[in-house]
């Protein structure tokens, strides 16, 4: 094969591939938001949906070995 060959079914290849990846991430994406009823069973299992409590002073985050 002539160099020329390879650069074209390498570029071939890479466009093939981008392509698959845009559709495969754009139809993750168009899902739709949780039903009220998914919502509830979340933070039912997962607890409220309120944020963490601020970390206090002196508090550390690393492991407790």
């Amino acid at each position: 094969m002539s160099r020329v060959v390879v650069i074209a079914v390498l570029a071939l290849v890479a466009a093939v591939s981008s392509a698959a990846t845009v559709l495969i991430v754009n139809s993750k994406e168009s899902k739709a938001a949780l039903t009220e009823e998914q919502r509830a069973v979340r933070e039912k299992f997962f607890g409220s949906n309120k944020e963490l409590p601020p970390i206090k002073d002196g508090q550390e985050m690393g492991p407790r070995w």
